[in-house]
């Protein structure tokens, strides 16, 4: 019993060292998103401008916010021809907390928006604690109709519930 107390108070309190270091001032690597299509439609008529548009649209969003909160995004330079050769970060393996360490980074974020049908969007953050490498944040939601509006609510909704709670 005793070493199921001890336990649990180690991996509490590593949890709560993670929080405490996700603060104004803290180092994030943000590896931007990846965008898989998966709908009928990509198959036949390849990819569209207005989505990778959207894509940019978002990874501004997200490196807005992290910096409106005084979160100090780093720069990408070092590792660019490896971040290049990486298909999708958020899914190769510990690559981005690999990337993230080569930067001094305190946390990785990656993302993923599937497009699932014209329809159905699905957008995927996570953050991870770059010494750990586990994760410490993460949602992800699915959002109705394809246009700027639906991908930033979706987005910002992500934000503002998982990442950066706001007062109501």
């Amino acid at each position: 019993m005793r070493f199921l107390l001890t336990l649990m108070l180690f991996l509490y309190s590593g949890v709560a060292n993670a929080e405490n270091a996700f603060a104004p001032g803290a180092k994030i690597a943000f590896l931007g998103l990846t965008f898989l299509d998966t709908s009928t439609e990509g198959a036949y008529f390849g990819a569209r401008d207005d989505e990778a548009q959207r894509l940019s649209l978002l990874e501004e969003l997200i490196s807005d916010r992290f910096g409106s909160e005084g979160m100090v995004l780093l720069d990408l330079a070092p590792i660019a021809g490896k971040l290049e050769n990486t298909t999708n970060p958020a899914n190769c393996y510990g690559c981005d907390v690999r990337m993230a360490k080569e930067l001094d980074a305190d946390f990785v974020v990656v993302g993923v928006v599937q497009k699932v049908s014209n329809l159905i969007i699905s957008m995927n953050l996570v953050m991870r604690d770059v010494e750990t490498g586990k994760a410490v944040r993460g949602r992800s939601v699915d959002v109705r109709s394809n246009t700027d509006q639906s991908w930033t609510r979706g987005m910002k909704y992500i934000l503002k519930t998982t990442f950066f709670k706001e007062q109501r």
